[in-house]
């Protein structure tokens, strides 16, 4: 039996554990807030995740606790091996209070971690009707797992299924939409042949900067999105201005200024794009307000259009073009600061001075 308090005090684990899987889409987040969630319900010394590996059917250790529980991530257990195997094979959660006497036991498991595996409670982690992990519970503290510890972790195992699924499926998205971003990028850079990995360069400055104004890890993927898509409305320039060798002339200069345009434009098409749009847009706007499209001002331009506009004309002048030859970093920083509070923001110019000091 289960006191009414220590039920309380497991239900409420239940309910923190589903408050973070609900409002987390970070896999590595899920996977060890489950394990902890096993080992406080069950009062257990460890506890592990094994995942199906869908090319062999082999199960590995995800996550594992405990003193040696990154070793156990070098075992990979064939189909049917082990009692995680035999749980996945069965579909069924099962209690063994005496390990070390029971046929399916690995007992590699226990060389490879230097760890006495006494008892455990394992259960499947289901996405619909399929088995694509086991959960376990290890060596619960001065007593034998009983049957309400099984069913305790089955409930968590009910909620791990999907929340791993979910956070799959925004990986693979999240893969798609970084795939079509550097696709677009690398398609301008094959017309633009002036400017051969100006993006990456861009890029790279921008997460300095960021790194040094200590950015949200949302806002630095943001940035890292704008600054790769920051030129991409270039595409829509005709070769006659985007491949020319000299300078450009008031009328070319002006279809060269629209790119920022038809770059948020482009975007606008792109759902997952949208977020990216203000730095896209506005990243050839000038702090004094005599920039372009919009002439916003100050701290109206986009933080993300702020950062790229210094990396992206840092990069402009320590790079070599046919009508002129690159600025020395020395120089550069210099132009840099001569523009801060016209050109520039101040702040974002000093991020970019301190996190770039030894170019």
């Amino acid at each position: 039996m289960i006191c009414a308090e220590n039920l309380l005090e497991k239900m409420h684990i239940l309910m923190e554990f589903s408050a973070i899987i609900n409002s987390s889409l970070d896999t590595s987040r899920v996977r060890e807030r489950a394990i902890q969630a096993a080992t406080q319900l069950l009062q257990a010394d460890a506890g592990s995740l094994l995942l199906v590996d869908a090319e062999n059917g082999e199960l590995f250790f995800e996550v594992a606790t405990g003193d040696k529980g990154e070793k156990l991530k070098e075992i990979r257990l064939k189909a049917g091996e082990g009692i995680a195997g035999w749980v996945v094979q069965t579909g069924e959660g099962v209690i063994i209070n005496d390990v070390q006497t029971d046929p399916h036991f690995y007992k590699a498991a226990d060389s490879v971690s230097s760890y006495e595996t006494r008892s455990m409670v394992a259960v499947p982690v289901k996405s619909g009707t399929a088995v694509i992990g086991v959960l376990q519970a290890v060596n619960k503290c001065g007593q034998e797992f009983t049957p309400e510890d099984l069913e305790m972790l089955k409930s968590l195992a009910y909620q791990v299924g999907p929340a791993i699924e979910n956070a799959r499926m925004y990986e693979t998205m999240r893969e798609s939409f970084y795939g079509v971003s550097m696709a677009l990028a690398e398609a301008l850079e094959k017309r633009d042949y002036y400017t051969g990995g100006h993006t990456n360069r861009v890029s790279s400055y921008c997460m300095s900067i960021g790194s040094q104004l200590d950015l949200e890890e949302k806002v630095m993927e943001s940035l890292w999105l704008a600054s790769i898509l920051h030129d991409v409305g270039k595409i829509g320039v005709v070769d006659r201005v985007l491949q020319k060798p000299g300078q450009l002339d008031d009328e070319e200069f002006e279809l060269m200024s629209r790119h920022s345009e038809y770059g948020s434009e482009i975007l606008s098409h792109i759902k997952s794009h949208r977020s990216v749009i203000p730095g896209v847009r506005g990243h050839h706007e000038k702090y004094n307000g005599k920039g372009y499209p919009d002439r916003l001002q100050g701290s109206d331009i986009p933080l993300v259009a702020r950062i790229i506009s210094v990396a992206d004309a840092f990069d402009a002048m320590t790079s070599d073009r046919p009508y002129r030859k690159a600025l020395s970093h020395r120089e550069a920083f210099a132009e840099l600061i001569r523009c801060k509070g016209t050109q520039f923001d101040p702040d974002i110019v000093d991020a970019f001075l301190a996190a770039n000091k030894k170019l």
